[in-house]
């Protein structure tokens, strides 16, 4: 399918290459503590020789993480997650001189030609996203079937009648295989399907109701009340919205909470570092990303996942990974970060999720 490119590997053939020694790795003296000059990991595909012309992929890669070569086999992992006398692969250089390249090429296409000035070179406000809505919905038809689709949203989704039902339709009809969010999200989903309204406002007319600043405090007591977010869902009889979709079709869904969260309701995981884990799940099989209107979930996620994926078939593809809010921003910031492959739409969630609701359905 031409909306995902192939992967050119490298040419290990090259002389500089083709004389790189055998990948180093030195035990970690302690559980969670590196060895001195520890090769972090980038997005990219990255190599390991292992000597004699063999060179070997890391699969399920993300940034700023090691490498642990026990014979033949890479693992790529967390500092956090490193126990005492691991072969963590050391070296701070990146073309092979040490045994590790790091190949941030494969994906590439031949540039446009251009000459040594051109205007928008890169996507603002300005930008027209014509293509890139064409390329995503290629993307989900074909992930839909053959990949694995992550959703991280932030609670606007929820705010509006027409952008939830459009998510409701995603997770229904196969385009959502996880989602990512916090507490907020599945809150005002769930209040939306107990009360119709979000933060208290009617969520098609946008009226704010009598006391409807309560609506997302009762709701959570509510679920606390019953004990789960599934037995709530049962039991209260809420059957429309993004989490009572995902309870019926199966799609897991992972709620970080924060600082800030209200209640929160049960289930969400608020140890910064097992929410870390279980998005983490995702981000290793996540072969296509769609990250609407949270800018922290999205910067974290980011950085769990690799800008490519190594199928069942050994076929290294690219992760697409769409970010989506109205402010460059938010935007530029993942960038920042060192996502460079993110693909940034400059929209608001209910316009987005109509989009898509509109040319998928």
């Amino acid at each position: 399918m031409s909306a995902i490119p192939a992967y050119t590997p490298p040419d290990f053939s090259r002389p500089d290459l083709a004389a790189a020694p055998a990948a180093r790795t030195e035990p970690a003296p302690a559980d969670g503590v590196l060895p001195q000059g520890f090769h972090a990991t980038s997005n990219h595909p990255e190599y390991l020789h292992l000597g004699d012309g063999d060179w070997l992929l890391a699969r399920e890669s993300r940034m700023d993480a090691v490498m642990i070569l026990r014979g033949r086999e890479v693992g790529v992992m967390e500092p956090r997650l490193v126990k005492r006398g691991d072969p963590v692969v050391v070296g701070r250089s990146e073309e092979g001189e040490e045994g590790i390249y790091v190949h941030p090429a494969g994906f590439s296409s031949p540039a446009a030609a251009t000459g040594k000035f051109a205007f928008r070179t890169r996507g603002t406000r300005e930008t027209p996203f014509s293509r890139s809505y064409d390329e995503l919905y290629a993307v989900l038809r074909h992930d839909r079937e053959r990949g694995h689709i992550v959703w991280v949203l932030g609670p606007a989704v929820a705010f509006d009648k027409d952008s939830r039902d459009a998510m409701q339709f995603m997770v229904e009809h196969g385009y959502c295989h996880a989602l990512l969010a916090g507490n907020a999200l599945a809150t005002h989903d769930l209040e939306a399907a107990r009360f119709r309204t979000g933060l208290g406002q009617d969520i098609y007319t946008q009226v704010l109701q009598p006391h409807g600043h309560y609506n997302h405090l009762d709701i959570i007591n509510e679920v606390r009340l019953h004990g789960s977010i599934p037995r709530a869902i049962r039991e209260l009889g809420l059957s429309d919205g993004i989490i009572p979709a995902c309870e019926r079709q199966g799609v897991p869904y992972v709620l970080a909470g924060s600082i800030r969260d209200d209640g929160p309701l049960p289930g969400v995981i608020s140890d910064a570092c097992l929410a870390q884990d279980a998005m983490r799940v995702h981000a290793r099989r996540a072969t296509t990303v769609i990250a609407l209107a949270t800018q922290l979930h999205t910067i974290a996620f980011g950085n769990m996942v690799p800008g490519y994926h190594v199928t069942a078939e050994d076929v290294v593809r690219p992760v697409f990974f769409y970010v989506v809010d109205m402010t460059e921003f938010s935007t530029d910031k993942l960038a920042n970060r060192g996502s460079l492959q993110a693909v940034a739409i400059l929209t608001n969630a209910q316009d987005f999720m109509v989009n898509l609701w509109h040319n998928l359905r």
